[in-house]
């Protein structure tokens, strides 16, 4: 099993001191810790799409394209493009470009997304919401697999023997698809035989094991071989040398997005019992010593099968110097126990 890392390039102001990081010193933070990643062997580092003044990173392919001129192995992922409100040719053409520039490291994660912001911004139709994501990931998938290629659709005007240019390095640009966990999706991605990322900010991550089935079933139905159906996990948390500093220092930062999220969307704000249940042994709540986070990966692993697993370690803009060393404790420590338990 692979390990990586998620960002969305959070700035929110810290909940303990008020400052708030520019978005200059975020993104230059980002690539410090891609990089980081890079050299310490982990296997992917994805970068959100969001467009609001809390996160810096509203085009990930940009930054993406700034850390693959100072890495050499790790892949470069989205997590994720919200496919519903970009055109899938100038997206295709982005991240092949991406692709060639990298040598084959880019991966371009398509979701709907779990914010509706960009929406209005660039002129969607929510009441589209299903039709707007159906399209433009068949289409493409579509582009992806035929050069040149001829469509029509509802969203944007049709291509008549077109050529979308440049191609992937290799044979095929890595498309896979974000999922919360809605079961349609889980169905779609294995009929489709597309990676899947299971997109896991609340719960355990047992509970998405009936999910992997369904993927997997769906998968055989759709007559792909079983090694191309490839399975994402994720997780929130972070990693310390001691276990109680990992869930102490995490805690008022994972605290300010449950308020952000009790204001947005109505959820209730989960109280301190609640956090530490959540944390107790990293069963939903991946913040815990490295030795207590690897058993957890290696537990949720087995069961689920996964091929790779990522973590997200600086919600609501946990400090830099606290996520270098989360990230350099996922490499050391936590990625020698995973590989030799489970390769």
């Amino acid at each position: 099993m692979e390990l990586g890392l998620y960002s969305f390039g959070d700035r929110h102001p810290d909940p303990l001191t008020g400052e708030q990081v520019s978005v200059a010193d975020k993104l230059a933070q980002t690539l410090e810790r891609i990089k980081l990643a890079d050299e310490l062997g982990l296997s992917f580092y994805g970068l959100g799409e969001h467009h609001l003044d809390t996160y810096a990173i509203s085009n990930p392919g940009t930054v993406l394209a700034a850390a693959a001129s100072i890495t050499e192995q790790i892949t470069l992922s989205t997590a994720v493009t919200v496919l519903s409100t970009e055109d899938p040719v100038r997206l295709y053409q982005q991240f092949t470009t991406l692709d060639q520039l990298s040598r084959g490291r880019a991966e371009l994660l398509a979701g709907r997304g779990s914010f509706t912001e960009s929406f209005p911004l660039f002129g969607a139709d929510l009441a589209d919401y299903d039709d707007l994501y159906e399209e433009k990931l068949a289409l493409l998938l579509k582009i992806d697999r035929e050069d040149p290629i001829t469509w029509s659709g509802r969203f944007r005007p049709p291509l008549d023997h077109a050529h979308i240019l440049p191609r992937p390095h290799g044979r095929r640009l890595r498309v896979s698809v974000g999922t919360g966990g809605n079961p349609e999706s889980s169905i779609r991605a294995g009929l489709l035989g597309l990676p899947i990322v299971y997109a896991i900010i609340g719960g355990l991550p047992e509970r998405f094991a009936p999910l992997v089935d369904l993927y997997r079933q769906a998968g055989e139905s759709g007559e792909h071989a079983p090694e191309d159906l490839h399975v994402t996990m994720s997780a929130i948390g972070l990693i310390a040398r001691n276990s109680q500093d990992a869930k102490e220092s995490f805690y008022p930062y994972w605290l300010e997005t449950m308020k952000y999220g009790a204001r947005a969307r109505g959820w209730s704000v989960p109280s301190r019992a609640d956090y530490d249940n959540y944390a107790r042994g990293s069963q939903s709540i991946f913040a815990g010593s490295p030795n207590e986070v690897a058993d957890r990966l290696i537990s949720v692993g087995k069961l689920v099968g996964a091929d790779r697993y990522g973590l997200q370690m600086d919600w609501a803009g946990v400090p830099h110097a606290q996520v270098m060393t989360a990230i350099e404790l996922l490499g050391t420590e936590v990625l020698p126990q995973v590989r030799k338990e489970l390769g």
